[in-house]
């Protein structure tokens, strides 16, 4: 099993659309972030479903180690941008 990678040191801010599934890339490797495209086959990660309750703007996390996927809690503050592109603590 793999840790996370951080994509990012920032959330990304997406538009969804209500009633609409999404499916969150948690394993940091998809090269369409913040959404999955199948790159975690192998590392033990699977990527999370939601569905927004409303249409609208979403803090999307980024570096992979929130704790209220997929949404930004503020952990990516612990991370430098040396550390974007290599795997996080888990």
């Amino acid at each position: 099993m793999s840790n996370p990678v951080i994509a990012d040191n920032n959330p990304m801010q997406v538009k969804v659309k209500k009633g609409e599934e999404y499916y969150f890339c948690a394993c940091g490797r998809s090269s369409n972030q913040p959404f999955c495209d199948g790159s975690h086959e192998g590392t033990g990660i699977e990527p999370k479903a939601f569905t927004p309750g409303q249409d609208g703007e979403l803090s999307i996390c980024m570096c992979k180690h929130s704790s209220s996927f997929p949404f930004c809690d503020g952990t990516h503050q612990q991370f430098s941008n040396e550390k974007i592109g290599s795997e996080g603590p888990g």
